[in-house]
């Protein structure tokens, strides 16, 4: 039997609330919220083109079980320029998480969204959208990790800091990890636990149970006093932290850096909907690149998804973090909230 998962949807002032069965929604000023269910895996049913009044465009603004009037304001200021750039009519949910958010968008029940890095790989996994443009951020979509470890341990150092690059491969590189202790940062990070755990398992390298020390200067602290784990993995270059370096002054020699993972895990993605045809796709896509060229629409941006550039992204370069996600074993659901 198909089971149902009905949320409310809240129409407030144009935009719409999206909060999860049972919740406690927060009252909104005036005028007052009026409520429909929405099932989120019931299929939509077109009444119309994608984009018309009888069957628009679902913008998902960030998760949340509240009502914010500011995430609001800045939901309708973008549907508003979104139907001005495009002749698309568009209106806006607020879901409760992005589990539910996942399974809105395979329904045909939401159409636009800004996932996490782990929140991508899920929808992915499940064909339910496709990336359309990525969160850049010093210039770049993805970013790198790197194991870390004493400098008088008993290990051979795989990358050149003067060349920036690494030596070997990462199955030479890191086999001298097995039966190590490594030190992580949380369950939920991508470069502090994920990626390395999936390289270290992609490379068939089994390790000593962790210790998970919440933060990337933590692990850095661990490493360089020693005695609580052989090595760890961090964001590039966690050793270079402001408070870090100013109470360690010494933490660059101490603290070698082993390998480096190259720059794979992404930053937020906005995903389309796979029910969304190509030339709608087309038509958002070349929308939102000018959105942020415009000062309302980027303050609207970086408000609701804090994108402040943004790049057009393709499915495959997303290849080798889905492969790392793949390889760490890790239940993905559980990592996303």
């Amino acid at each position: 039997m198909k089971r149902f998962f009905p949320i409310l949807l809240f129409s407030l002032l144009g935009c719409s609330g999206w909060l999860g069965i049972g919740a406690e929604p927060t009252p909104p000023p005036t005028p007052m919220a009026t409520a429909t269910v929405l099932p989120t895996l019931t299929p939509n049913v077109p009444s119309g083109p994608l984009g018309t009044e009888k069957n628009p465009l679902v913008l998902a603004l960030p998760p949340s079980t509240r009502l914010q009037p500011d995430v609001v304001s800045a939901g309708k200021t973008l549907s508003s320029l979104l139907e001005n750039t495009t002749g698309y009519t568009f209106v806006s949910v607020i879901p409760p998480d992005e589990k539910t958010l996942i399974q809105a968008m395979g329904a045909g029940n939401a159409h636009i969204a800004s996932l996490t890095p782990f929140g991508y790989v899920l929808a992915s996994q499940e064909r339910t959208a496709e990336a359309a443009l990525a969160r850049e951020q010093d210039g770049s979509i993805f970013y790198g990790a790197q194991f870390i470890a004493r400098s008088d341990a008993d290990y051979t150092t795989y990358f050149d800091p003067v060349q920036a690059k690494n030596l070997s491969e990462a199955a030479i590189a890191l086999a001298q990890f097995k039966d190590k202790k490594p030190c992580w940062t949380d369950q939920r990070s991508p470069s502090g636990y994920l990626v390395p755990l999936g390289i270290l398992a992609g490379a068939g390298i089994q390790t000593r149970e962790p210790a998970f020390l919440a933060s990337h200067p933590a692990v850095v602290r661990a490493v360089y006093a020693g005695g609580i784990c052989d090595f760890g993995a961090t964001y590039v270059d966690a050793r270079l932290y402001a408070g870090l370096e100013d109470q360690l002054p010494d933490v660059t020699r101490k603290v070698d850096i082993i390998w480096r993972i190259p720059p794979i895990i992404p930053y937020e993605t906005l995903v389309l909907g796979r029910g969304v045809p190509a030339d709608v796709r087309r038509v958002l896509t070349r929308a939102f690149v000018d959105l942020m060229l415009d000062a309302t629409g980027k303050s609207a941006m970086q408000a609701l998804y804090g994108y402040s550039a943004v790049q057009v992204a393709q499915e495959g370069q997303y290849a080798d973090f889905r492969k790392a996600v793949e390889d760490s074993g890790l239940d993905l659901s559980s990592l996303i909230e």
